[in-house]
């Protein structure tokens, strides 16, 4: 009898070890069912999001667009839509008149000038431009021209000149003789850039001092190939910030672009300010600004050689402290800026000596560079003051450390 109680509690004990077994097993897959429930909702949220690309151009209005894009369309002689609220525009005589300078003269342009320049940046540019750079160019008034068929892959381009921003008319609400005015003017500031390559800085003063550098803007960004998106006038705080426009800071302009063909947007930046070293005293904003740009490629063409002088040593400072590269003409700093030891020069085109107006900026050492090096290539293109093919020069100067900059802001942090 004892011995069957015995077995009976054996029994007893074994099934309940495999009923606590059990329980166990069955809790073990509940919870991890339960945590993998847990878990689901949590990824079938987050993978339809991370594949779900926005789309850049969401933010921007439409219909706004297309009015910026055809304003600036009408300034640059270009055809409208039928069905552009400005298509009434193209049939008057002076818009005609118009199109038809255009037509001769941007096509003149193309095939001496900018179909070389931008073969050349394709070239001599290409590692640069693979970057997506910001490019800084300063003295530029509104020669956004060149910067971009130089630069045509920059995300940001930041053009600095003493000339306003000024506006652009609503055609709608022109009668001819203000049409017909308002597209004098904007032919009348371009002549220069046109066949020399440069604005006149006196003929600016003039020309764009009355309607201020937008139309000029407008032009050349739809004559090369780009879409406006939006326009605002901005202004630069006291912190260098982009800020909508207020009395008291730096006048500007944004202009959000788009290439065709492309679906990243890019932007455009014009400030209106003093570049001398009494001009950033009194304004700091913009030095900051510069100096916050990520590695920029500056660009500098006829600059007057404002540089050579002590008064303009700040901006030439900031350049060289800041700047990745520097391509220039012979107008922009004085070759004995570029310490050897920082910067690696290539030096293209030919240099004999500077225009009459500015003999007395000849630099000896740099004909001695030119001269002792006969692996320079040729320029066919004329650029800057000497407009002549194989008559102008460029120097491309980069840092032996491109990251320089952002190696110091790692050690600061």
């Amino acid at each position: 009898m004892s011995n069957r109680k015995t077995l009976s509690i054996l029994s007893a004990g074994v099934g309940l070890l495999f009923f606590l077994q059990a329980c166990n097993s069955v809790n073990s897959i509940t919870t991890n069912a339960d945590h993998s429930n847990s878990k689901q909702p949590t990824i079938a949220k987050v993978e339809p999001t991370s594949q779900i690309q926005t789309d850049p151009l969401a933010k921007f209005d439409k219909a706004k667009s297309e009015k910026l894009t055809d304003t600036a369309k009408l300034f640059a002689g270009m055809s409208l839509d039928a069905n552009s609220p400005f298509a009434g525009v193209q049939k008057t005589n002076g818009w005609r008149n118009h199109q038809n300078f255009f037509k001769n003269a941007w096509s003149k342009l193309e095939q001496q000038q900018l179909t070389k320049v931008r073969k050349w940046g394709a070239e001599e540019l290409k590692q640069i431009n693979a970057a997506s750079p910001s490019v800084f160019y300063p003295f530029s008034g509104p020669d956004f021209l060149y910067a971009y068929s130089l630069f045509p892959k920059a995300k940001e381009y930041v053009l600095v000149g003493l000339e306003p921003v000024g506006t652009v008319p609503d055609f709608t609400k022109l009668n001819n003789n203000q049409i017909n005015y308002k597209l004098r003017q904007s032919r009348s500031s371009l002549s220069e850039i046109l066949q020399f390559s440069f604005f006149r800085t006196n003929d600016m003063k003039v020309d764009l001092q009355k309607q201020g550098v937008l139309p000029i803007l407008y032009i050349f960004m739809v004559r090369t190939g780009n879409r406006i998106l939006d326009l605002q006038y901005v202004g630069l705080d006291k912190d260098a910030n982009i800020q909508q426009f207020q009395k008291g800071m730096v006048p500007g302009v944004k202009i959000a672009f788009i290439p065709e063909g492309e679906s990243e947007p890019r932007n455009l930046y014009y400030f209106s300010t003093d570049l001398s070293n009494s001009g950033l005293t009194r304004r700091p904003e913009l030095t900051k600004f510069v100096t916050n740009l990520e590695n920029p490629v500056t660009y500098l063409k006829a600059a007057s050689y404002l540089m050579y002088n002590s008064s303009f040593s700040n901006i030439k400072n900031t350049i060289l402290a800041n700047s990745s590269h520097i391509l220039q003409d012979d107008s922009g700093m004085p070759l004995k800026s570029f310490d050897k030891s920082q910067w690696d020069l290539t030096f293209y085109g030919a240099y004999t000596r500077p225009i009459g107006l500015f003999r007395n900026r000849y630099q000896s050492d740099l004909r001695k560079a030119y001269k002792g090096n006969r692996n320079i290539k040729p320029l066919n293109f004329g650029i800057g003051y000497k407009f002549g093919a194989n008559q102008s020069n460029l120097m491309l100067a980069k840092t032996k450390n491109t990251n320089k900059k952002s190696q110091e802001l790692v050690e600061r942090n």
